[in-house]
């Protein structure tokens, strides 16, 4: 059964089943995340979006990503009062002239405050071995971490081609 936090697309729904788990989406959207190692984290709060970029690493199986955040900032109250998170990945300073070869991926999910101990230990070793600079950043005390769950991905192509992808345990 596929966790859910938005609709599937029309087809989707009009099928009655789940997108397919197609290996082509899933390296395009593997190679782009390993290109990139920033994204937009979008939160809400108050009926208001709001996004920011953070540092994020991802697990082998796409299924979860792991960012580091202060603990007095707008982003962990934000966090903290609803976790219906997205994490917006893109290429465009690669491609800068070429507008219409631009990539993006969308990761929709839920968003897990870590408490310290063996699993914050081996998210905090999965972020900084991506970003070694984070290191006594996201160890420190006044610094929280973070898992997405990841739900499903939008990868999109040339402003509208859309294809969706949902990480399972055997994709």
């Amino acid at each position: 059964m596929i966790k859910s936090d938005e609709p599937l697309f029309d087809d989707d729904v009009a099928s009655g089943q789940a997108p397919s788990s197609d290996p082509a989406v899933r390296e395009r959207i593997r190679r782009l995340i390993d290109e990139q190692p920033y994204a937009v984290l979008c939160v809400q709060g108050g009926g208001q979006p709001y996004g920011v970029l953070v540092a994020v690493a991802f697990s082998q199986d796409l299924q979860h990503a792991v960012f580091s955040t202060p603990i007095e900032t707008r982003k962990y109250r934000l966090l903290s009062e609803c976790n219906h998170v997205a994490l917006v990945i893109d290429d465009r300073s690669k491609k800068a002239d070429k507008l219409m070869e631009i990539e993006a991926v969308t990761a929709t999910g839920s968003s897990h405050l870590i408490e310290r101990g063996e699993d914050f230990d081996r998210w905090a070793e999965l972020l900084t071995a991506r970003h070694p600079y984070l290191k006594s950043f996201s160890r420190a005390a006044t610094c929280a971490l973070f898992r997405i769950d990841v739900i499903r991905f939008l990868h999109v192509v040339r402003f509208q081609e859309v294809c969706q992808w949902i990480p399972t345990a055997h994709s």
